[in-house]
């Protein structure tokens, strides 16, 4: 019976080449290939989480008096929001584990579309014909970053209202259009009445079916490109090695996310973040001291407090400082992001199709620049918390301002250098482990600089 409905469907539909075609499909084994998956997974952990909070959470900023089950903030003035939050980690059956789970798996999912684009830059996945598949990355990680920072701004606690607050001035030192912007988008003057429900909206609506909508285009691509591989004995630009997608693969990726699953759970329930009760409602006359954002805007926390106090005017306007670590700072560098296919092809004069990768040390160059800005980036990243590194270790704030300042300069050169004569030297030894690669590779451009000169 279940042999003549198939039969029957698939004269009608005409799916069974496509499913054989499917089932039969080869993916390559490597450990690096991973992280997208990774990324997939906590998407969907994070979709799951999010359904049940979103049950709970009242996106609202009218005043309420708190009486709830944590005795501190008994009889507060607070905003439903705030009230509502608090509530959902004290009061709702599982409501803390959800909350830190899909906080967590907010912090993985960004870690992990990081870590792909990383390997996919270091390997030349992005070369044709996957140019667009690269700007879909690109993307899903704005989408990713913007996500992340509407959802735990709308708690409405301090430290998020604090983040408001930053954004907020970001925008409004956009020269010309930043009034209009800022406006719009918080529906007045900070702090305004309206902008924890916009959040919400484009929390949990708008910018998810973005996310979802691109991954499956990323996804057929993938599977309509044919998956990328690296160098090795019988490899070629026109097949793949590896496993097919079913049984073997198909066994190993459920078993991924089973794991990434259970591993975000596990930090939901054992690993706390994001105390928002200990941090108290949002007032605007109060700020959080120290107060860092998440890893992945620290970067952009790390650059507005080492930025030189610069503003600049120009016929008649003025172009505050936020604008050049907030905006122009994050501009220039998705640009350069999207353009790369086309400015490593104009590099390399190489703009044929390719399915087989390169390893870090066949492009010294590309190699050098990528530990650069990684490099570069870092340094912001930790300039983020110059307040507690000053107090750490009993340093003048603002010598450890000018430390980084140094550093964002000084490091991303040296790293650079130093990656390059490394790759340099193993490309030419011809080794197959970096640790294997003889001295004398190392010292060969030094003592060819030194006879030289």
């Amino acid at each position: 019976m279940i042999k003549r409905t198939v039969a029957w469907v698939d004269e009608r539909v005409g799916g069974s080449h496509f499913l054989h075609k499917t089932l039969n499909k080869v993916f390559p084994d490597h450990w690096s290939f991973l992280f997208g998956e990774i990324a997939l997974y906590a998407f969907v952990v994070l979709v799951a989480t999010g359904i049940f909070l979103a049950y709970f959470f009242n996106p609202s900023l009218a005043h309420t008096v708190y009486h709830g089950v944590y005795r501190p903030l008994k009889g507060v003035t607070v905003s439903a929001a705030y009230s509502s939050a608090v509530d959902l980690s004290f009061s709702v059956r599982a409501g803390l584990v959800m909350r830190q789970t899909h906080h967590w798996a907010a912090l993985v999912f960004i870690a992990a579309i990081v870590v792909h684009l990383c390997r996919i830059f270091f390997t030349g996945a992005f070369r044709k014909p996957r140019e667009i598949n690269w700007w879909i990355g690109l993307t899903l990680l704005v989408l990713a970053l913007f996500n992340g920072f509407t959802g735990y701004s709308m708690l409405d606690d301090l430290l998020s209202g604090t983040g408001l607050r930053i954004a907020y001035s970001i925008a409004l030192s956009i020269p010309l259009l930043g009034t209009w912007i800022a406006f719009l988008v918080f529906g007045g003057e900070f702090p305004s009445d309206r902008i924890i429900s916009r959040l919400f909206t484009t929390h949990v609506l708008i910018v998810p079916v973005f996310i979802a909508a691109l991954i499956g285009v990323h996804l057929a691509f993938v599977w309509r490109q044919k998956h990328t591989q690296f160098p090795g004995p019988g490899r070629t630009e026109r097949n793949v090695e590896g496993t097919m997608f079913w049984p073997t693969y198909a066994a190993k990726s459920t078993g991924l996310f089973f794991g990434v699953a259970a591993v975000l759970t596990a930090l939901g329930g054992l690993a706390q973040i994001n105390p928002i009760w200990l941090y108290g409602p949002f007032r605007p006359e109060n700020v959080t001291i120290p107060a860092q954002p998440d890893w992945y805007l620290g970067w952009t926390e790390g650059a507005l407090r080492i930025f030189p106090a610069w503003e600049f005017r120009f016929h008649g306007f003025v172009i505050p400082n936020p604008f050049f670590p907030g905006v122009l700072l994050p501009g220039i560098m998705f640009t350069l992001l999207y353009a790369w296919p086309f400015i490593d092809a104009r590099m390399t004069g190489d703009r044929s199709a390719h399915h087989l990768l390169e390893r870090p040390r066949d492009r010294p160059g590309r190699t050098a620049l990528g530990v650069a800005a990684l490099t570069f980036f870092t340094v912001l990243f930790l300039a983020g918390s110059n307040d507690l590194i000053a107090k750490w270790f009993t340093v003048p704030v603002d010598t450890i301002t000018w430390v980084f300042r140094v550093g964002a300069i000084v490091l991303p050169l040296a790293t650079g250098y130093v990656t390059y004569w490394a790759m340099d030297a193993y490309a030419r030894s011809g080794a197959e482990q970096f640790s294997k690669v003889p001295l004398a590779y190392f010292l060969h451009r030094e003592l060819t600089n030194s006879n030289a000169a």
